[in-house]
């Protein structure tokens, strides 16, 4: 019987360690993640997020706000947590000899002297006095180290990205409204420079895209935090630059937008590969976003801001439609996965952009 709690606390050890090694340290695939804070993140948010729905918007977003540091401690909690317990079974299965004189002790002791030992405090009166016992001692007092080393030096990675991702989120404001539209985006950008200006611009969502990509596939748990702003997230930043770049390679002349295509590409790969990370699959029909109303007011305003057009409404919704495909599945998932909205195509031109109001308007 001992035999065999040894034997299961060691595999508890190992696996907590695993998922520690994997969640802090191991950059992560795709297909690759640990399996405890998976599976705590997506069956501990379903509750959160109704318990979010059932309050006023502001509220609400400021819970769910909570939800992504409050994940990562309880993660850390939970592998701290079985790491003592599994360093306990070791210790009771080579007797639980902690008391004085070498004798053994209940395993309620032993819980407490493995606590002690993984956070480097004293185990009051408790010592080991087997060879296994000092050997299993230095092991978790080590283990202990370790895990506080590599969350100290995780904690400001993470913040880093964030605040990387919410700096440039930030800019969509003045160019594409609050919320972000793409239509918003495309008329401002081509009224000033044509699609030139458009194409441009898209450039530089490039790098963002690809970043976005790597930090959120590396730490998931970036997902779940949330912007300063109830009408800004990095999915609706992620999605108005998917909306810009299938309109400006669909509705521009052949070859004027270059850099756009190379722009949808990468953050359609980003935005797929979230998908699959969270475990969410695409939908078969995804809400309309774009009636034909809006979007035969979009092409109005882009004739009207004297653009040229590379086609006809027809061949023009046509070739949006195929982008459309290619990646609206996939954001109506994570939007109802995150509750983080999607944006409009075309908002319209409002005074209550970000940078036009005050906290306390």
């Amino acid at each position: 019987m001992r035999i065999l709690v040894g034997v299961a606390g060691g595999v508890i050890v190992a696996l907590m360690l695993l998922e520690i090694f994997l969640a802090f340290l191991l950059p992560r695939r795709v297909k690759r993640d640990p399996l405890l804070a998976r599976r705590v993140a997506i069956y501990l948010f379903r509750p959160w997020r109704a318990v979010a729905r059932a309050l006023p918007e502001h509220t609400g977003d400021t819970l769910l706000g909570m939800y992504g540091p409050f994940g990562l401690l309880l993660d850390l909690a939970l592998w701290v947590a079985l790491l003592m317990f599994g360093y306990a079974c070791m210790q009771w299965a080579d007797g639980s000899h902690l008391a004085a004189g070498g004798r053994g002790v209940e395993f309620g002791r032993d819980i407490y002297y493995s606590a002690a030992t993984l956070v480097a405090s004293s185990p009051g009166g408790l010592s080991s006095h087997t060879a296994l016992a000092r050997a299993l001692q230095v092991l978790e007092a080590a283990t202990g180290l370790a895990v506080l080393t590599i969350v100290i030096s995780y904690l400001p990675s993470l913040y880093q990205a964030f605040s990387r991702r919410e700096t440039t989120v930030s800019q969509l404001d003045a160019r594409a409204g609050s919320p972000p539209s793409a239509g918003r985006l495309v008329v401002r950008a081509a009224t000033r420079a044509g699609w030139a200006g458009v194409n441009d611009y898209l450039r530089g969502w490039e790098e963002w895209s690809a970043e976005l990509m790597e930090t959120h596939l590396s730490y998931p748990t970036l997902a779940y935090f949330r912007s300063q702003h109830v009408n800004q997230n990095w999915l609706a930043a992620l999605c108005t630059i998917l909306d810009a770049s299938a309109l400006a390679v669909a509705a521009a002349p052949q070859g004027s937008v270059e850099e756009a295509r190379f722009t949808f590409a990468i953050s359609r790969h980003a935005i797929a590969d979230l998908a699959y990370t969270f475990r969410v699959h695409p939908t078969a029909e995804p809400a309309e976003r774009l009636p034909p109303a809006d979007f035969e007011a979009l092409l109005e305003e882009l004739r009207h801001s004297g653009v040229e057009l590379g086609g006809t409404p027809e061949v023009i919704s046509e070739r949006l439609g195929r982008f459309r495909k290619l990646y609206e599945p996939y954001a109506q998932v994570l939007s109802e996965r995150l509750e983080l909205k999607l944006p409009p195509w075309l908002a319209p031109e409002s005074a209550t952009d970000n940078w036009r109001t005050v906290a306390w308007h």
